[in-house]
């Protein structure tokens, strides 16, 4: 099976396809490389290299007790992208994974990235301040993490539908089934709990505003009009307008799981942005 060793010497699973055009994909926070099992094959199909991996906690990667700032994590990327010395990559950040992406290119550089796409992704920054009013407040956080860590598994069914489609009573035009429901909650629990409380702890707590202005590299940022856990106007409109050159792309009637529930068009609209 295939591990790359980070700098702190925890092992990376990843999984490579061949290609010519690499696409590097990271993950939303608990999920592993299976979140992207929907669109690989029509990316493969059409000449995309596709590299996915575990980030640290997760799956069959090492669960070490350290590692969960946004630093590491971005270090972890760029051992992964050295040792298969990737070039002209497209990466595409989900969620925390968009803040993975953002900080790989201010700590690392954009030598072997050509592109950048932030699929419902939680930049700039989700915490409640004096300079963020309609962030989540501070308090809500620490009730989510509470919760996180005396019940995950009932966390996750009360929470996994709202979150990913959207509040009760929403209209979606691609609602999940129970089914999709229990593997994706199901793919959550194959985090380390340790590592589940951590990524959030960072993802909710980390101000990446300035690496998001720093972002150099042509962008898409591809969001849901219905995303609550990382609102249309405090992430996606704000990431796009602070990125020189970006553009957005909002999915009418898309919350946070967009990726599974609009995953024909998602993967049509990778290729389309990864074709010169």
């Amino acid at each position: 099976m295939p591990y790359v060793s980070a700098s702190d010497g925890t092992a990376l699973f990843y999984a490579d396809t061949d290609g010519e055009h690499p696409v590097v994909f990271l993950s939303s926070a608990s999920m592993g490389i299976r979140w992207w099992d929907a669109h690989v094959p029509g990316l493969v199909a059409r000449g995309r290299r596709c590299v996915r991996y575990d980030r640290r906690g997760h799956g069959r990667s090492d669960w070490p007790w350290r590692g969960y700032d946004y630093d590491t994590l971005a270090d972890d990327l760029h051992q992964l992208i050295e040792h298969l010395d990737l070039r002209d990559v497209t990466l595409v950040g989900y969620a925390m994974g968009g803040g993975e992406a953002v900080r790989y290119l201010t700590r690392h550089g954009a030598q072997r990235v050509r592109r950048l796409m932030l699929v419902a992704s939680t930049t700039p920054v989700l915490l409640q301040s004096p300079g963020n009013p309609d962030g989540v407040p501070p308090e809500v956080v620490e009730g989510l993490l509470a919760a996180l860590q005396a019940d995950r598994p009932r966390l996750l069914a009360e929470t996994a539908a709202p979150f990913l489609v959207g509040a009760p009573g929403t209209a979606t035009d691609l609602p999940l089934s129970p089914e999709m429901v229990q593997w994706i909650c199901q793919l959550s629990l194959e985090c380390s709990l340790h590592a589940n409380v951590e990524v959030y702890r960072t993802l909710y707590t980390t101000d990446l505003s300035e690496d998001v202005r720093a972002v150099t590299v042509p962008t898409l940022v591809v969001h849901g009009d219905r995303d609550l856990a990382a609102p249309l106007a405090l992430c996606g409109e704000r990431t796009a307008r602070d990125i020189p050159d970006s553009k957005l792309l909002v999915y009418p009637g898309a919350a946070h799981g967009l990726a599974v529930t609009h995953s024909a068009r998602l993967t049509a609209d990778l290729l389309a942005f990864t074709t010169d």
